[in-house]
């Protein structure tokens, strides 16, 4: 295999196969990585935008029961200093105020509690909606659904039907990881399996629900395994159009168990190069996903502008409130008026979205001469730094 020949595949809009992707990821400068990836982010977005949501990640209760050893959020049923189960007054205290901000989203996401089953988040799902009708409940993920099948005796399939009918939208891609058993079996052996994953949101998907697919990387994976995670995401893609993106995020050392491990044996914490390889790659591998997201929680918001030009189009979410990443030490909040001054100076126009990824804001969707004046008089320096 060739470089030359492998850009110019990737430019006629030919498919990389796993063997190709490795050999690219592997041998590529970063700055050619970059250059195609921007390539094909300007093939799927020309109108020069790049969308945020404004939304809160809501974590109705940290008890959980798989032990994952990168997480530091969790907290053991027994552990009555940590473990909680927020009141509902509380919860809808946290939505109206994301609610008075502009919020149009809440991402709810728990541990695995061991007796909250399928009735106790279907009631508060339809109490949500009785309150805020027009807020987009995106919620749980395929771990959560295959356990809260286990305590209430349902099929994952009755479970997401039961939820959705509640108030569900969407669906979140937590639990990914990396979907690879090797991987699973060191970082989250108690967790939903890859199959398992696959599955759950591929029957998401046969009733109507839109997804999104993730990948928490820099741990104990190989470049192939993270290669394998994304054919993985692009065939299930392939028969079923539900993803609506793709988000990757490298590994928090801070305060869990694995990353102690880790420590020990003298690994190390995964780079902004790393982190900018892994991301254009997915952008070039996964070309029947549309949306690619920047991830400033982990790696800050200069970086994630970087990410800009390395395929993402959009800057993730001015998020009110985090919990599960911060545990591990490591959150960045963004205000609006930074995240938009992220974009401008990444060379692209703001705009608010929804979770469909449809443009939301009151500037609309049009972009006029003097916005693209503004944000295109950074273009040329943050693309030259990217391929430096």
């Amino acid at each position: 295999m060739e470089l030359s020949a492998l850009s110019a595949k990737i430019l006629d809009g030919a498919r990389l196969n796993q063997e190709e992707a490795l050999f690219l990821f592997e041998h590529a400068e970063l700055g050619l990585l970059a250059f195609l990836a921007d390539e094909i982010r300007q093939r799927k977005h020309p109108e020069g935008i790049v969308s945020y949501i404004i939304d809160r990640n809501l974590n109705p209760t940290n008890v959980c029961v798989t032990d994952c050893g990168f997480c530091a959020f969790y907290a053991k049923p027994a552990d009555t200093s940590k473990a909680y189960v927020l009141e509902r007054e509380e919860i809808y205290r946290r939505v109206q105020d994301t609610v008075d901000v502009g919020g149009v989203q809440i991402l709810m996401q728990s541990g695995h509690h061991p007796r909250l089953g399928v009735e106790w988040f279907s009631e508060l799902m339809q109490d949500l909606k009785a309150r805020w009708p027009k807020l987009h409940l995106h919620a749980m993920a395929p771990s959560e659904i295959e356990h809260l099948g286990r305590v209430s005796k349902m099929s994952s399939l009755d479970v997401l039907k039961r939820l959705q009918e509640a108030g569900m939208d969407s669906m979140p891609g937590g639990g990914a990881e990396v979907l690879v058993e090797r991987v699973r079996e060191r970082i989250a052996p108690r967790k939903t399996t890859t199959e398992d994953w696959l599955r759950i949101m591929e029957e998401a998907h046969s009733i109507g629900m839109r997804t999104t697919a993730t990948m928490m990387f820099g741990h104990v994976e190989t470049p192939a395994e993270r290669i394998e995670h994304f054919e993985h995401i692009r065939r299930l893609q392939d028969r079923t159009g539900g993803f609506t993106a793709f988000i990757d995020w490298t590994f928090q050392p801070g305060d869990n168990p694995l990353g102690k491990e880790l420590l020990a044996e003298g690994w190390h914490k995964a780079t902004h190069a790393d982190y900018f390889r892994t991301t254009a790659l997915a952008r070039i591998y996964l070309d029947n996903i549309d949306n690619l997201q920047a991830s400033f929680v982990t790696q800050g918001g200069d970086a994630a502008q970087l990410a800009l030009r390395m395929g993402c189009n959009d800057f993730g979410s001015a998020m009110l409130e985090e919990n599960v990443v911060s545990a591990a030490g490591c959150f960045e909040l963004v205000e609006i008026k930074n995240i938009e001054r992220h974009i401008r100076e990444a060379g692209f126009v703001p705009r608010q979205r929804n979770q469909a990824y449809q443009i939301i804001d009151s500037r609309g969707v049009s972009v006029s001469e003097k916005e693209r004046a503004a944000s295109g008089a950074s273009a040329t320096g943050v693309h030259t730094l990217a391929a430096s």
